[in-house]
């Protein structure tokens, strides 16, 4: 007898796992016994830092990609390919731009079959609804980000799907145009004028989740599962100053730092944590600057991170790896949605350069094995010299290719400010040929 939470559902995940090979052969786990259900009549949000799995989920319910293990299915039927009923809006805009506006819209009703009547008729009424009437004969080259991206939800419309899919479309946009179109559609959801039953989207913008989700599904990272969830009982328009939305905000941010407490010195050798550790690729600069904001006016070495994101026009995700990079170095510590420069982060503030790159190559050399690693290496070696791939095939054991990449820029930049050891883009070759 077919279960009743999957026969009235949309969406039913149970147990999904999803795993992905690395460079040393084994398998790297991105989703680990995901659950979710999506009913009729509620926009969920799938919120999450990079790398938490959130796009591989809605892949995996759109059809395009299948899970390792565990069950996906759409209203009850397992998802093999691209089920009926549910349409993606992507990042990118994804137009073909050789096709008008109208042309664009149209193709995914000329792949059902539909004549062509019908598609022009269904087209030009989605791309009303969408706002970009009097555009229908233009090409994709003569379009705003904006308007382009309207096409992407036009084309998604027309087919009248029950499930809508977005992956972050509103990363790719500028923070004005963003704001228009999230309330245009939210007035168009609001009002029962959208062709569609339900709404998943995938973000890293606690507010943009907070603005429009009926339900947010936190995810951890590494590898990704649901942390916990959260019902917004919040009447629509939001308004992100009101008490309530902010406190929200805030919780959310405070749940999503909650991990990166500071590790003690005996723990560094743990798996993710040692020479394991991904470093995101932070300019020295930046965090120089971010010292110094948090030490002045108005935060004096303790910010409330959605003030200081605001204050700085940064996503969540962004200023998380700001925070945690701090936090790493020990110049400051990331808890409970705050940011707190350490004693040894006041004191870096207040130094002028050279004693600056003194204190961050300590810091280096204390706090990322994988500096102390290499500075060893070259230390002991007569020739003072190593090759990248030395280290880079260490971090692949413990990662994607993608981070150890990332991880490695972010090695040398760091180490270059530090005058730590030097780097040959060329040769990749790490040496002691600059520092004393």
């Amino acid at each position: 007898m077919l279960d009743q939470t999957k026969a009235t559902s949309l969406i039913d995940i149970r147990g999904v796992c999803r795993s992905f090979p690395k460079g040393s052969g084994e398998d790297l786990l991105v989703l680990e016994k995901v659950d979710l259900t999506i009913h009729s009549g509620e926009i969920v949000g799938l919120l999450g830092r990079s790398g938490s799995g959130k796009s591989t989920l809605l892949r995996i319910i759109a059809g395009l990609i299948a899970p390792s293990s565990g069950d996906a299915t759409c209203r009850g039927e397992a998802i093999k390919g691209p089920p009926n009923g549910v349409s993606m809006v992507f990042q990118s805009f994804a137009l073909f731009p050789w096709l008008t506006v109208l042309q664009n819209v149209e193709l995914g009703l000329e792949a059902l079959g539909i004549d062509s009547a019908e598609r022009r008729t269904r087209a030009l009424a989605a791309i009303d609804l969408i706002g970009l009437d009097g555009f229908e004969s233009a090409y994709p080259k003569e379009l705003s980000g904006g308007m382009r991206q309207r096409v992407g939800f036009a084309r998604a419309l027309v087919v009248h799907p029950d499930l809508l899919l977005m992956d972050e479309p509103f990363s790719a946009l500028d923070v004005l145009t963003a704001e228009t179109l999230r309330t245009d559609l939210i007035d168009l959801w609001t009002e029962g004028r959208l062709p569609i039953k339900s709404v998943l989207m995938v973000t890293h913008n606690i507010e943009e989740a907070v603005l429009m989700c009926d339900r947010i599904l936190v995810f951890s990272s590494n590898p990704g599962r649901v942390a916990v969830e959260i019902k917004v009982d919040l009447p629509h328009p939001r308004n992100r100053l009101d008490p309530t939305f902010r406190q929200l905000v805030d919780s959310i941010y405070a749940r999503m730092t909650q991990r990166a407490e500071p590790k003690t010195p005996a723990a560094e050798g743990i798996h993710g944590t040692g020479v394991g550790m991904i470093l995101n690729h932070i300019s020295s600069n930046v965090l120089s600057g971010l010292i110094e904001t948090l030490a002045g006016e108005p935060y004096n070495g303790h910010a409330d991170l959605p003030v200081l994101a605001g204050s700085l026009q940064l996503e969540a995700d962004e200023i998380f790896h700001l925070g945690e990079a701090l936090q790493l170095l020990r110049f400051a510590q990331l808890s409970e949605g705050d940011l707190m420069l350490t004693d040894a982060g006041k004191r870096f503030a207040h130094l002028e350069t050279d004693a600056r790159k003194k204190l961050f190559a300590e810091h280096l050399i204390n706090y990322v094995p994988v500096m102390g690693l290499i500075r060893r290496v070259l230390d002991e070696r007569p020739s003072h010299t190593a090759p990248a791939a030395r280290f880079r095939n260490e971090l692949e054991d413990y990662m994607s290719e993608d981070y150890a990449d990332e991880t490695l820029k972010t090695i040398v930049s760091w180490a270059r400010y530090a005058e730590l050891f030097a780097y040959d883009e060329q040769s990749e070759l790490f040496s002691l040929e600059n520092p004393h």
